[in-house]
């Protein structure tokens, strides 16, 4: 059965000001959305919502993932559900290797399935790895490099589409993925997330700018201003922003 990640109406706030005022969304498994908007118009605040990042208030509505509310869950139970975060700004955690995360990662999922579970073998772990690494087309020695400590702009994305390709999720939000990125990093990173997609893996991409979208190639594209998602339509509607601004929408708004 085809999953779905369904937004009603949802109002959060931030230090007690209101960001979210009213997102309404659905996001299904084997769809690719793109939600676009101006800095401060919420996109941002709505990923990390979604997530269950704690210095976000929500205080209204609903977000159903799988037939079930995710708002009371804490967000490594969001996480084995199957629901994926790349953040805009990666943290570094020095020490701890790329690969030895992602195969705690991979253990903590598998034992929220099933808590007799022992792990992923070390020579399966190993060999899923790099086959991942292969089909991202990623140096093998990067798994050994410490997760994001000194990485440049597009390592971190890398790193983060790797993460997204062993965890194998349901639904991915990817947050300003191409914030920092150069035109070849963009690709790199681009062409990982179109190998990953399919009919198990739907994909928000949220993004400011039209170029990430000439490389992932969105079904559907949303519109957010003022914490409302005001327009919907297909990538003509990213073509038009790209020619025409936000102001159009503003002038309709009013």
């Amino acid at each position: 059965m085809t999953a779905a990640l369904e937004i009603r109406n949802l109002h959060a706030n931030v230090e007690g000001e209101p960001i979210l005022k009213g997102v309404n969304l659905t996001v299904r498994q084997g769809e690719i959305h793109a939600l676009m908007g101006p800095n401060g118009s919420g996109k941002s605040t709505l990923a990390n919502v979604l997530m269950g990042h704690p210095d976000y208030e929500v205080t209204a509505g609903q977000v159903i993932f799988d037939g079930v509310d995710i708002l009371e869950l804490e967000p490594d139970e969001r996480s084995h559900m199957g629901l994926f975060l790349a953040f805009q700004y990666p943290v570094a955690i020095p020490g701890v290797t790329l690969a030895n995360f992602l195969r705690h990662a991979i253990n903590a999922h598998r034992k929220a399935k099933n808590p007799e579970d022992k792990g992923i073998p070390i020579p399966e772990f190993r060999r899923m790895l790099k086959e991942r690494m292969d089909m991202l087309e990623m140096e093998h020695s990067f798994a050994g490099r410490y997760l994001n400590d000194g990485f440049s702009g597009g390592e971190k994305k890398r790193a983060e589409i790797l993460q997204l390709a062993t965890l194998e999720p349901r639904i991915a939000i990817l947050d300003e993925t191409d914030s920092g990125l150069d035109i070849d990093a963009l690709r790199i990173v681009s062409e990982g997330v179109n190998r990953l997609s399919g009919p198990n893996l739907g994909v928000l991409v949220i993004t400011h700018y039209q170029r990430i979208l000439n490389y992932i190639k969105p079904e559907f594209v949303h519109i957010m201003l003022d914490g409302r998602i005001v327009e919907s339509g297909g990538p003509e509607l990213a073509l038009q922003l790209e020619e025409q601004g936000y102001d159009w929408l503003r002038e309709k708004q009013d």
